[in-house]
């Protein structure tokens, strides 16, 4: 039997696009599914008293190259390709998150995923431009409308900020985010660690 494994995400989170990138290799290693949980990472940062990189790094000497040494080393590591800066981020995901929970609730939330991240990460947009943002979907496939439309509705917007919460709840402070079971990771370089932990919890109930 196999544990529950969650990751924790929000489009505005480059580490989270990057994990997204490597989820596939450790589902196929460990023979895991990964759920994905959408998350607003404002609203874990305004809950936890946490702030953004952008605001903690700014002005410090030498920490913000070695972070980037660590990503170039994690995308050659993991063979990542396509990995484009925002050069509009910080973006707002307030509507790109709803609409991952609305997506989550009208089961199709695996394509809502794949094209969120496309138009973050690999052909980067202003996605909290209502115009950017409906014309991005449209062009991978997604009733935008739709997606638009639910957005705004009462049980979506629950949703999002129930998850949200819970999250923080569990000890989240971030994104992304994964719990095996209840144990919880944080950072996309804890996916090895991840895998380890899947994998213990499996040969624990077999």
């Amino acid at each position: 039997m196999n544990p529950k494994v969650e990751f924790l995400f929000d489009f505005g989170s480059p580490n989270a696009y990057l994990a997204h990138r490597v989820i596939p290799q450790v589902e196929q290693r460990a023979g895991v599914s990964f759920a994905y949980v959408p998350v607003l990472l404002g609203g874990i940062f305004k809950l936890t008293n946490n702030r953004s990189p952008v605001e903690t790094l700014a002005g410090i000497r030498n920490k913000p190259d070695y972070i980037q040494r660590e990503t170039e080393r994690f995308i050659r590591r993991h063979g990542v390709t396509g990995f484009r800066p925002n050069p509009f981020f910080p973006v707002i995901t307030l509507m790109l998150m709803r609409g991952a929970v609305a997506a989550e609730i009208d089961g199709t939330l695996a394509a809502y995923v794949r094209a969120g991240f496309h138009h973050m990460w690999e052909e980067p947009k202003k996605m909290d431009d209502p115009a950017v943002f409906r014309q991005a979907l449209a062009s991978s496939g997604i009733d935008a409308d739709r997606i638009i439309a639910r957005a705004g509705e009462a049980d979506v917007k629950a949703r999002l900020v129930e998850l949200t919460g819970r999250a923080v709840a569990r000890g989240a402070f971030g994104a992304p985010t994964f719990f095996v079971g209840d144990e919880m990771f944080y950072g996309k370089d804890q996916l090895r660690d991840v895998e380890e932990e899947i994998l213990a919890q499996q040969k624990r109930v077999a």
